[in-house]
């Protein structure tokens, strides 16, 4: 018989470590709400339109993780990306489109196009013993180095990343160190720790008497919170392996002394409740994973334990120097889960100056759940950790209104910032952000200056600053967003929170003008335009690129908006045409806010090459936008357009494609995307390979070869860190050779649903090739791979 499926759950967090806040290089995305599947559909067209919006190549495949849809219909689809098969790391990107589904701009890490060779001259060997001799601590295991491509600093390099788990050297905070070596000269590029840690009606210790929810089981009241997805709180009695989950047979819990154990439960889990419903009723995510799962609180962690983590899962504190103080302030409790939604949306990397704003948004949400807590004893102060006493002086950690008071951390931004270790580069968009919601100068929480001769700041309040930074985080950051970034000045958190500022209050608003004046006030520079005071509109097209061969035309959609002031009429011009070639605009004016049709024509004496076009729209102001021609050479063309797959949607039967023993199937034991039929790999419960492959010829001379298909996982697997179960998405040629790796899922991607993933297969243009799915499965738990509704389409 086929097999037996378990039933589709809700992902399950256990008390173990599991994976951590910081991005891993080698990690899917964390689990999230299903892509949704129309506005997914709308970036991937877009994105075959404007390759170049995301310097993108022929040698590359993008998969959609994310997407958001803005009440609006506007939309925006997160992407990574590989490399002839090879993970790019910082490679990721946003694709914005418009209500109308057109092109809207894009975020991208990427400085250029990536053009390296990805053959290693050191070995895996070499990498694993570079990363064995980089861990401080005690090792316990050493995990398989991956190849990569490492583009966190926006060019692309060949590297190793190679995974050391074990015990940092107080031999009770777990660590999972990510060793990352150069594959050219075996030279150690960086390194970074998954554990994230502080250091970088009950009545609780800190929080006062509050309400908490908690769950009745018989007589007997637990520390388990229905109200906010079940999240409940333990102790962990001074050790760490074994929690015990708090009872209480009156649900009075704690005394407010820490001689009663309940005590630190109790502001543990006040404050992961207050976390949950601080991003769920402020920012609508549904609870820190965006699931509505809560959060698991382990207390009482180790002895004479100094520290607090967040491990990806579950919050885990200890008792402080003597086991006297335990660090469950309300502020650590909203830092450490926030480092878990910034890893769902924008994953920022783990270092350098994308690290600072990693641990800056943690402070910055962290301080504005404990404003919204309002907790009688630990109200909202704009400090960090100022109720735990870490220093043993009764100073906090970091102070957002001047951070340099620490000692350490940076007020202000210099080309020594990105240096410096995260929790002091953050101080940079802490204190941003302080002026942005306060101001600078005195204030009811400190005194706040301004870098330099900046001008002084008048701050918005913190409602519209914390959904300005949010905006910013959830569609624009990307993995390796900086402060200053001179190769690549749009992917800034200067630039994209000024877009989010576009978006919430209006292109030159207060809003916008508060938003510039702060990060002038921290002496974080921009390109972004002076607003203008008059009358202003800007240009844009869709595509922005485009291939004809010499003789035939091309067009594009240019589209206007009025930024400031009236709208006004807008005559268009196009410069730095190819010989040969003209262009028309239908209408040639418009006002602002129309679109026009732009038609480049060739002639049969126009050389090939790639043009840069620049299109002016000439009003009170004149504004430009690019256009990329690609003419094409002698005998180009795509002479055999159209989809390429026989059987996608696998109604046939197996016609068309060779596939494993009862792998194509109509069985009722999976649904179909469409139609009645699938297929079905894997799903045993028992040590198993099936595969699926299609013989398809790409003919030459093509813009775009898209392959998309649609997938569903689900799995028996319980865990969240360990991958048993795979399935490969490979190009194979004709002798059986893998050409590339596309994609590897697993029990880890198990969601509900179909989900529609999709890659370019332009770098085999010309070729036969093999498109093969391999799923294997370990000797128990099943998971199931359908994938169902394929198609590769060229044009």
């Amino acid at each position: 018989m086929k097999r037996a499926l378990a039933a589709v759950s809700a992902v399950l967090l256990t008390s173990g470590l599991l994976t951590c806040v910081v991005t891993p290089a080698h990690a899917a995305p964390p689990t999230s709400p299903a892509p949704d599947a129309s506005a997914a559909a709308r970036a991937a067209t877009v994105l075959r339109a404007n390759p170049g919006a995301v310097q993108g190549s022929s040698a590359e495949s993008y998969q959609v993780y994310s997407t958001k849809v803005d009440p609006s219909g506007a939309a925006h689809t997160r992407y990574t990306r590989t490399y002839h098969g090879l993970r790019v790391y910082g490679g990721d990107f946003v694709i914005h489109t418009a209500p109308n589904g057109t092109y809207a701009g894009s975020s991208v890490g990427l400085a250029a196009p990536l053009t390296l060779a990805t053959s290693a001259r050191t070995t895996a060997a070499a990498a694993k013993k570079a990363a064995s001799a980089r861990f401080a601590g005690k090792a316990e295991a050493v995990g398989t180095p991956e190849l990569f491509v490492d583009a966190s600093s926006g060019q692309g390099r060949l590297a190793w990343e190679t995974v050391v788990s074990g015990w940092q050297p107080d031999g009770q905070t777990p660590s999972r160190l990510h060793v990352i070596t150069d594959a050219a000269t075996g030279a150690t590029i960086g390194s970074y720790d998954e554990i994230e840690s502080v250091v970088g009606s009950g009545q609780g210790i800190y929080t006062g008497t509050v309400s908490i929810d908690t769950t009745l089981s018989g007589s007997t009241y637990q520390m388990i919170d229905p109200s906010h997805g079940n999240g409940r709180t333990c102790d962990m009695n001074n050790g760490t392996s074994t929690c015990t989950t708090f009872t209480d047979a009156d649900n009075a819990w704690g005394t407010g002394a820490n001689s009663n154990r309940q005590s630190a439960g109790v502001d543990a889990h006040f404050g992961a409740a207050k976390t949950f419903d601080y991003f769920k009723n402020v920012h609508a995510r549904n609870g820190i994973f965006g699931n509505g799962a809560g959060v698991p609180s382990r207390v009482h962690y180790g002895n004479n334990y100094v520290n607090a983590f967040w491990d990806g899962a579950q919050m885990t504190y200890g008792d402080g120097s003597g086991n006297s103080r335990p660090l469950v302030s309300l502020d650590v409790a909203g830092h450490e889960m926030s480092h878990g939604v910034t890893e769902a949306l924008a994953g920022l990397v783990y270092s350098g100056e994308s690290g600072g704003l990693n641990e800056a948004t943690s402070d910055i949400f962290g301080n504005m759940v404990e404003f919204y807590a309002a907790a009688p004893s630990d109200p909202g102060d704009y400090q960090v950790g100022e109720k735990i006493n870490i220093n043993n002086n009764g100073t906090p950690l970091r102070y957002m209104y001047n951070p340099s008071l620490d000692g350490s951390s940076d007020s202000c931004w210099s080309t020594s910032t990105k240096n410096k270790d995260v929790h002091y580069s953050s101080g940079v968009a802490n204190h941003f952000f302080f002026n942005l919601a306060e101001g600078t100068g005195a204030t009811s929480y400190g005194t706040s200056p301004v870098c330099g001769s900046a001008p002084a700041v008048t701050g918005i309040g913190r409602a519209k600053a914390e959904k300005i930074w949010y905006r910013a985080l959830d569609v624009y950051f990307t993995s390796n967003t900086a402060y200053v970034s001179t190769s690549n000045p749009a992917n800034t958190a200067r630039a994209y929170s000024l877009r989010a500022a576009t978006d919430l209050y209006g292109s030159c608003s207060t809003e916008y003008k508060a938003v510039q004046a702060a990060w002038t006030a921290v002496n974080v520079a921009g390109s972004d335009s002076a607003c203008s005071t008059g009358n202003d509109f800007s240009v844009a097209l869709s595509p922005t690129a485009g291939s004809v061969n010499p003789g035939s035309a091309v067009s594009t959609t240019v589209s206007t908006a009025t930024t400031s002031g009236s709208a006004q009429t807008v005559t268009f011009s196009a410069s730095g045409l190819p010989s040969g070639a003209s262009a028309a605009f239908s209408p040639a004016s418009v006002t602002s806010g129309g679109s026009s049709t732009l038609t480049i024509s060739t002639s049969a004496s126009t050389p090939p090459g790639t043009y840069s076009i620049t299109v002016n729209g000439a009003g009170a102001v004149t504004r430009s936008a690019t256009y990329t021609l690609t003419v094409n050479g002698t005998g180009g063309g795509c002479t055999a357009p159209g989809q390429k797959l026989a059987n996608p949607g696998f109604e046939s039967g197996a016609t068309g494609w060779t596939a494993s023993s009862g792998v194509i199937t109509s069985s009722s034991g999976q649904a179909a995307r469409t139609g009645s039929y699938k297929a079905w790999l894997n799903g045993y419960g028992s040590t198993h390979t099936d595969t699926l492959a299609q013989s398809v010829s790409l003919p030459a001379g093509c813009s775009s070869y898209a392959l998309s298909f649609w997938l569903h996982i689900d799995s028996a697997e319980t865990t969240t860190s360990v991958a048993y179960d795979k399935l490969n998405v490979q190009v194979l040629n004709s002798s059986g050779t893998v050409l590339a790796t596309l994609a590897t899922y697993s029990n880890l991607n198990k969601a509900t649903g179909y989900s529609q993933k999709s890659f370019s297969l332009a770098a085999y243009a010309g070729q036969t090739v093999n498109l093969k799915f391999t799923g294997t499965e370990d000797s128990s738990l099943q998971t199931s791979f359908v994938v169902d509704d394929t198609a590769l389409t060229v044009s």
